[in-house]
């Protein structure tokens, strides 16, 4: 498997691509990683890795999305990400993940990014408007990692995003990043209607297409359209979390996941402090779905003292971090609601709901599934991860004891879709 990934990276892409991904990605990437533990052992805080939402707009309407899509569209400017992008450099930090809405939908969003050679960016897109003079444009730069978005087959993706011909759209742009030989990835969002996808036959097609990454994302009903009755169950959650390992292990394509540890133990990356989210206002919030927030990054303030002096995301981390090892939008929305009601943190939307959501919101089963660890057999992934990814400390040592007491409430439980050894494609 190690000989072909590598072969497959050495003759499929530039290989001027690929040199500034192991430099810019990996070398400074875990750089940064080692700088954020050296901060969290001084007491101090910046996280080594920010997704930030570019803009709102968006040409889809998506079950279960957290962006405001129908509000007029809000872009941050140039000069907001520039100095963004620029203090995070200061903190250590060299990758960036780029979201929205659609981020091709920012009139400046390749421009903004040819500014920062130093930086590395991997940019979620529905692939609608990546013609091939975009992809040449991104090949060009060299720092730009498309990971394109594919909910299911032709039939569960267009349901799914609200609109007819999504799927071939969403392939065409997929094709125009692989003939300009990006280093390209694949994400999917699981839900009960797609989860058929995990399939050792979807795997092989994405290689045969020549995608270098896939990413498995798990589904939160979220936003105006949340749609609960597509969240996973406990045992769903661990087919997925079983399928990812065993194609970890044989299969000449990177499979990415930001959920486990390399022991199987569930994480989250907000929780322990790996990311945080900036919202097509400036509002800092924890994680895209989590849309709360107190702070901004318009404060006067230099960023690193923002985040850094922030005491509604300290809270935050502590406590998702005390209560579970898993996603706490999920498990325990109420303690969102106090987490606001302690700071006065706003609803950092256009829609101004989002406290009406929580309220709503029925307690589910997340990642964390105590007893039923699935650790990585695949021994380079399981080291990566020991020494680059894990919970950095963040959790308390009762989570991993056999005596532990589960506290959380009985989740709704959601019904099976689809046999798990169907093809979704």
């Amino acid at each position: 498997m190690y000989f072909r990934l590598a072969k497959r990276m050495l003759l499929e892409t530039d290989k001027r691509l690929l040199w500034k991904l192991a430099w810019l990605a990996g070398y400074k990437g875990i750089r940064s990683i080692r700088r954020h533990r050296q901060r969290l052992k001084r007491g101090e805080f910046y996280p080594p890795f920010i997704y930030i939402s570019i803009t709102n707009g968006c040409n889809l309407r998506c079950q279960g999305c957290w962006v405001d899509v129908t509000a007029k569209q809000a872009n941050i400017e140039a000069d907001a990400m520039h100095r963004l992008i620029r203090q995070s450099q200061t903190m250590g930090n060299a990758f960036f993940g780029i979201v929205g809405g659609e981020p091709f939908m920012h009139p400046q969003l390749l421009d903004i990014l040819a500014e920062h050679p130093d930086c590395y960016f991997q940019i979620f897109t529905n692939g609608h408007f990546i013609t091939p003079e975009i992809a040449r444009r991104m090949r060009q730069l060299g720092n730009i990692s498309p990971l394109v978005s594919i909910e299911g087959n032709e039939i569960v993706s267009d349901e799914r995003r609200g609109k007819e011909g999504v799927y071939s759209r969403t392939m065409q742009g997929l094709q125009h990043c692989l003939d300009a030989h990006l280093l390209t990835g694949v994400c999917t969002s699981l839900c009960q209607t797609n989860l058929d996808l995990l399939t050792e036959t979807w795997v092989d097609r994405l290689i045969a297409l020549g995608v270098f990454y896939t990413w498995f994302h798990i589904y939160r009903p979220v936003g105006a359209m949340s749609t609960p009755e597509l969240c996973l169950t406990p045992q769903q959650q661990k087919q997925a979390r079983r399928f990812v390992v065993e194609m970890r292990d044989k299969k000449p394509i990177l499979l990415i996941d930001a959920y486990y540890d390399g022991d199987g133990y569930a994480l989250c990356p907000a929780a322990t402090g790996f990311t945080h989210h900036i919202s097509p206002w400036g509002d800092i919030e924890p994680c895209p779905v989590i849309q709360i927030a107190k702070d901004s990054i318009y404060d006067e303030r230099p960023l690193p003292e923002v985040f850094g002096q922030s005491a509604f995301l300290r809270d935050f981390r502590e406590t998702a971090a005390t209560y579970t090892r898993g996603c706490i939008l999920l498990e325990r929305p109420e303690l969102l609601l106090e987490l606001a009601a302690r700071h006065g943190a706003r609803d950092s939307t256009a829609r101004q709901t989002v406290f009406e959501e929580l309220k709503g919101m029925r307690a589910r089963a997340s990642q964390f599934n105590p007893g039923h660890e699935v650790p990585e057999k695949n021994w380079i992934y399981r080291l990566f991860k020991r020494t680059w990814f894990n919970d950095y400390g963040a959790y308390l040592d009762h989570f991993r004891r056999e005596d532990w007491q589960d506290p959380r409430p009985q989740y709704e439980q959601c019904e099976t879709s689809g046999s798990p050894d169907s093809a979704g494609t």
